[in-house]
Order: structure tokens, then C-alpha cells, then sequence
């Protein structure tokens, strides 16, 4: 497979590259930060920015995509179901 775009390095605004499941955790930070989230099943997401800044996004809808740099989603305070991590 050609891949035109092998030799630029992507901007933080570009398409993602890979993916992961992730499952809320109070202690354990995601094993890369991210470029975004996507929210499958709508509800509360408690995050950890890369800054450090913790805070809870509520009433996120079904199928949300979140541009955001997070190392950690918690498990306390996160109703939402169905993340992937975007990197």
C-alpha cells in the first residue's frame, strides 16, 4: 500500500492514524495521549487533559467526537460507554 503522506509529519488538526478501546480508569492513564475521543453510548466523561486539568464533560450525546489531548478517563464520574481513543 502507498501511504503519499509517509514523509510529513501530521498536524494535531489532521485525521488520526490509529485507535484504541478505552476503558475508564482512575489511576492508569491511556497508554498514548490523544488527538480526540469518540463517545459511542452519550453520558459523562470525566477526563484528564495532557495539561493536567481534570474536569467532567456532561451530557455528551450518542456518537460524539471530542478534540481533545487526554491522558486518563476516569471511572468515577464517566456514564458514557463506547470510547476510542483517536491518535
Amino acid at each position: 500500500m502507498t501511504d503519499r503522506f509517509a514523509a510529513f509529519q501530521p498536524p494535531l488538526s489532521g485525521p488520526a492514524s490509529t485507535g484504541f478501546t478505552v476503558v475508564p480508569d482512575d489511576a492508569t492513564d491511556l497508554p498514548e495521549a490523544t488527538r480526540a475521543l469518540y463517545v459511542g453510548m452519550g453520558g459523562n466523561l470525566a477526563v484528564t487533559m495532557l495539561s493536567g486539568a481534570e474536569f467532567v464533560l456532561s451530557g455528551l450525546p450518542d456518537g460524539s467526537l471530542l478534540p481533545l489531548r487526554v491522558v486518563r478517563v476516569r471511572a468515577t464520574g464517566t456514564t458514557a460507554g463506547a470510547i476510542v481513543g483517536l491518535a
